[in-house]
């Protein structure tokens, strides 16, 4: 993992194709702007981890009150 510091208005690049620019800090927040083909997947890390828990689900027999906790622990909501 790369761990950089940056500032809004600065940017950092992945590769030739894939730019990330921060647009601004404010209370605690970052906005980022990501800028990539549109063959690549960009994606909430959360998401990526109800989609996973769904695709789990599909295949098991969970209530949907056990999958909707689900949902909310990987949301950070609780």
């Amino acid at each position: 993992m790369l761990i950089l510091q940056r500032k809004a208005g600065e940017s950092l690049l992945i590769g030739d194709e894939i730019e990330v620019s921060v647009l601004s800090v404010d209370s605690g927040r970052v906005r980022l702007a990501i800028d990539a083909p549109k063959s690549v997947s960009i994606l909430r890390s959360e998401l990526k981890t109800a989609a996973e828990v769904n695709r789990e689900a599909a295949g098991e027999e969970l209530p949907p009150l056990a999958l909707l906790d689900v949902l909310r622990d990987a949301g950070g909501q609780k």
